[in-house]
């Protein structure tokens, strides 16, 4: 039975590992590179045409997209390179003079056919061209492996489609929320503390200070997510996940922002009364519950909008729900206390006001129905965006939209049959 039992989790492990993105894009990459040198083999009067392989394995890039526009702008940078060097061979040949030429015409020319990243292949593909004696032949055979492994780069994309990166960053926005999370329980149990040295606030304002690099990593996360969902043969609904998790990442990005503010109010409190507590201990309390409760919702906000297509996005969002109503009624017993503090010590209100200001912002930014009408905003923004830019594909995209309505109508697919 233990055997047994090892051996499934053997199995699990190894299905999880082909499942990997990473593990998948590697194997991807070795097949692509592995295919067009033995294709530039057959094909090209080179020994060793190394180019092939180089130029698949660089087309074959993480996501579909980026596979289509890096593929056509390597291809043209090479071209252009092999073009430049064979007009300077006819003309001046090698030389340190005609080199530096090369160089300077070659990124020029980069920059003319708009190769975007790949310009220094221009004028890479140029010297090693120049740099052999058998220039015409070596020149075009560059431009045939060229071709071969672009060819086959974009191939293999089609018939092994590339990973889809969403849970990866889904995994980083939960991790931010998790982050941010902690934060505010650390804000949280400052505020209800006896005592709190400026020293300490200071470094909870830097620690929120230092988010911002979370957010810039899990910014690159979701582009390389968003990339992997488009024209994507695997994926339905594209565009509504895109939608999604940058909303999400936005209303994260603006919750981070706030809470900065607050640490910075709590830091300049701290300054103003100490060696004396921040609030006074009823209020203290009230402030670290509420944080608590908010830093609760904001775990569930980031896994309400990375679960949004799974069967347990209705429960997360009733548990998001739920932690709002919550958080919202200990804000007015926060509101209640901190009216009194003011009224007993009316020249020092604008702080304590600062910090409920921040709090209800927050509350705000995750509540439910502002998250819906964002999304839709958005999504509507998107929309017009693509009829503008591709109206004629738009208009396919609706023509079968409803044609496939219409289909599943008379069948009963989807809904009830009539």
């Amino acid at each position: 039975m233990r055997e047994v039992r090892e051996w499934t989790a053997h199995a699990t492990r190894v299905l999880e590992k082909r499942r990997d993105p990473v593990v998948v894009q590697t194997l991807r990459s070795a097949t692509a590179a592995t295919i067009a040198y033995v294709i530039a083999l057959r094909l090209s009067p080179e020994k060793a045409p190394l180019t092939a392989p180089l130029t698949a394995l660089l087309v074959v890039q993480v996501t579909l997209y980026a596979t289509l526009t890096n593929g056509f702008r390597r291809v043209n940078a090479v071209v252009a390179g092999v073009l430049v060097a064979i007009a300077f061979s006819l003309l001046v040949g090698l030389t340190w003079w005609s080199l530096a030429l090369l160089i300077v015409a070659a990124l020029a020319v980069g920059r003319l056919v708009r190769v975007e990243e790949y310009v220094p292949e221009v004028a890479i593909s140029a010297m090693l061209v120049l740099g052999v004696t058998t220039v015409g032949d070596t020149a075009w055979a560059r431009v045939l492996e060229t071709l071969i492994g672009a060819v086959v780069g974009l191939g293999c994309n089609l018939l092994l489609p590339p990973p889809v990166w969403v849970e990866e960053a889904g995994e980083s926005i939960e991790g931010l929320a998790r982050r941010l999370r902690q934060l505010m329980l650390r804000l949280g149990e400052e505020a209800a503390a006896r005592g709190t040295p400026v020293d300490r606030a200071a470094e909870q304002l830097h620690e929120a200070r230092r988010l911002d690099h979370d957010i810039v990593e899990v910014d690159a996360a979701l582009r390389q997510a968003e990339d992997s969902l488009r024209l994507n043969p695997r994926v339905r609904e594209g565009l509504l996940h895109r939608v999604v998790l940058r909303t999400g990442l936005d209303t994260l990005e603006i919750c981070t922002v706030v809470l900065r503010v607050l640490a910075r109010s709590l830091t300049d409190l701290a300054k103003e009364r100490e060696p004396e507590p921040l609030f006074e201990a009823e209020t203290g309390a009230a402030l670290e519950q509420l944080l608590s409760e908010i830093a609760d919702a904001v775990v569930s906000f980031a896994v309400l909008v990375t679960t949004h297509l799974s069967a347990s996005a209705e429960s997360a969002e009733e548990r998001l729900a739920a932690e709002l109503r919550t958080a919202a009624g200990t804000r007015d017993k926060l509101a209640l206390l901190l009216r009194e503090e003011a009224e007993r010590d009316p020249g020092h209100w604008q702080l304590p006001g600062a910090v409920l200001t921040e709090v209800n912002r927050i509350l705000d930014e995750l509540d439910t129905e502002h998250r819906t009408r964002r999304l839709l905003e958005e999504l509507d923004r998107v929309s017009r965006e693509q009829r503008v830019r591709m109206p004629r594909l738009t208009r396919m995209r609706e023509r079968l939209g409803v044609q496939e309505q219409l289909w599943r109508n008379r069948t009963g697919v989807g809904g009830r049959s009539r």
